[in-house]
């Protein structure tokens, strides 16, 4: 599922110039995001784990608990992003059951990538 086709004729982009941050790793965080264009980094402890390219989307795990932010996000090339709150999250889940699926995918591709470099 390429969510950047999906949510195409959106408007309310986040732009990030190359290098910015999205947020941080141990921050509090209350949307998910989609990216439209460009390369987002995804920072572990210093470390690179993933460069997100655009229908990737991150900070999907604050759509599911409270917890902090478990990853960094920063620009690797100008980029947009569509911002999703909690309210829209929970209504694209009941609207769109694929769009859930798609989410536990990635939650579940991106834990079985960590656990195998642990």
């Amino acid at each position: 599922m390429n969510l950047a086709e999906l949510f195409r004729h959106e408007t309310d982009l986040l732009v990030l110039k190359d290098g910015q941050t999205l947020f941080n790793q141990g921050e509090s965080g209350d949307q998910m995001y989609v990216v439209m264009s460009g390369t987002v980094m995804i920072v572990i402890n210093n470390k690179v784990v993933e460069a997100a390219e655009a229908g990737a989307i991150v900070g999907e795990m604050a759509m599911i608990d409270d917890g902090a932010r478990s990853a960094t996000v920063i620009a690797k090339t100008d980029s947009t992003l569509l911002p999703i709150d909690r309210k829209r999250f929970s209504f694209l889940v009941q609207q769109t059951p694929n769009f859930a699926l798609h989410v536990m995918r990635v939650i579940a591709d991106r834990l079985r990538r960590t656990d195998a470099t642990l």
